[in-house]
């Protein structure tokens, strides 16, 4: 592990000492709450705890090339956020073209491939472009998978999962008898990537809000008080630390 120390430097050997790298989550899924309580908070307006919380998403990425983590994803937008404001929404759009086009660079630098899950066809033609043209350009890194969920909501995964599995029977593609769980998880945004091994919430909610309910039966969750643009490397490592320290039993005894 003494390479990836001295590529990465996010932490300190000494910090790294509370840990074992070889149990640390291959899959992390953040739910990055607390944007906006913090911009109210600090009496700024909603975009800038928006952009606050982008540059946490980017030192959290840099984390995990540290720890060896092969999967992030991290929840951005969500189906129910069209029902905030007209001008917040733009500026959520405007930022996510803005981050893609700044981070480029440092994925290719650092061999992050970026993905997307949820219906993107939603989105602003700008945004679409820009989440399609950095995919492309990052598809052949492998060291971190950053999988950012937009215009996401679990129940509508399942529901276009449901469309395209009834199309393919119809079609005669599958058959019933061969239909099962690993069938339906082929059909899901997901289906390239290993269920999350860790789910972190910020700003203290409990509650999944319907992200990858399929994905997540048996996910050790870890809930901070802490608003997301506040989340910091320190709190990730403490979030994997409290998570090795779990038996994971898979509905085991």
């Amino acid at each position: 592990m003494g390479s990836i120390k001295q590529i990465y430097n996010t932490y300190s050997t000494k910090q790294l000492d509370i840990i074992d790298l070889k149990k640390v989550p291959k899959h992390v899924a953040i739910i990055m709450d607390g944007n906006r309580r913090w911009a109210k908070k600090h009496c700024l307006p909603s975009i800038v705890g928006h952009t606050k919380g982008a540059e946490a998403l980017t030192n959290l990425v840099k984390a995990s090339l540290q720890l060896g983590i092969k999967t992030l994803t991290v929840f951005a937008f969500s189906t129910e956020n069209w029902q905030r404001s007209e001008s917040e929404i733009k500026n959520l759009m405007n930022l996510f073209d803005l981050y893609l086009k700044k981070q480029k660079d440092f994925m290719m630098e650092h061999k992050v491939k970026l993905d997307f899950i949820g219906d993107l066809s939603k989105c602003p033609k700008k945004t679409i472009e820009s989440f399609h043209n950095v995919k492309k350009l990052t598809s052949k890194n492998e060291k971190l998978d950053l999988v950012i969920a937009i215009n996401y909501g679990a129940r509508d995964e399942m529901k276009r999962a449901m469309i395209k599995l009834i199309k393919d029977y119809d079609e005669k593609k599958i058959n019933l008898e061969n239909i099962n769980e690993e069938t339906i998880r082929n059909y899901l945004d997901t289906s390239k990537y290993k269920d999350p091994d860790l789910l972190i919430r910020t700003s203290d909610e409990k509650r999944i809000s319907n992200f990858l309910l399929w994905q997540m039966s048996y996910t050790e969750i870890y809930i901070t008080d802490t608003l997301w643009p506040d989340f910091n490397e320190k709190q990730f490592l403490n979030a994997i630390y409290d998570f090795q320290k779990r038996k994971r039993r898979h509905g085991g005894t």
